[in-house]
């Protein structure tokens, strides 16, 4: 057997020590919790996504009694921006999440799906995503959805068997 050892490298921040052009993006994903639609889990998030040219989207999950055909705030946000603008690269992206009248003390991390979409978005463009994670103790910051999705699936993935 040999193995393969997986690191991951996370920054933790407190708000305050955060770019305040990340504050912002921070403040625009807590903001959107309230839009969410989660008659079913309870569990609001939100997001937020900074553009290269600076322009910012936001989305919150919308789900759906036939589950899978909800959709993340995560994913919501990212389409959006994408759709307006196909030609610019994601910076960044940060996300919240409450559950009943709270945010989590913990930061939220995206699910599968939403990595493989960020993952995407980076390789679309050639540049990292940074990822912001909201919690109320602290921020995680992940560099790029690599760090995230490790063993991921990409195009090249794709090629090679073929």
């Amino acid at each position: 057997m040999d193995p393969i050892i997986i690191e991951t490298k996370v920054n933790r921040y407190h708000f305050t020590e955060l770019e305040p052009e990340i504050q912002v993006l921070i403040n625009k994903a807590k903001e959107q919790v309230e839009n969410a639609y989660a008659p079913y889990s309870g569990f609001n998030v939100g997001a937020a996504v900074l553009l290269e040219n600076g322009a910012l989207f936001v989305g919150s999950n919308q789900e759906n009694a036939a589950y899978p055909s909800g959709l993340c705030a995560e994913r919501v946000a990212l389409f959006y921006a994408n759709a307006q603008f196909p030609d610019v690269p994601v910076r960044a992206i940060a996300i919240a999440a409450f559950s009943g009248e709270n945010f989590l003390s913990t930061p939220i991390t995206p699910c599968g799906s939403c990595r493989q979409v960020i993952l995407e978005s980076e390789n679309r463009f050639g540049n990292k995503i940074s990822i912001y994670m909201y919690g109320t103790e602290c921020i995680n910051h992940i560099e790029d959805a690599g760090q995230l999705l490790p063993l991921k699936f990409e195009k090249n993935s794709l090629d090679n068997h073929q």
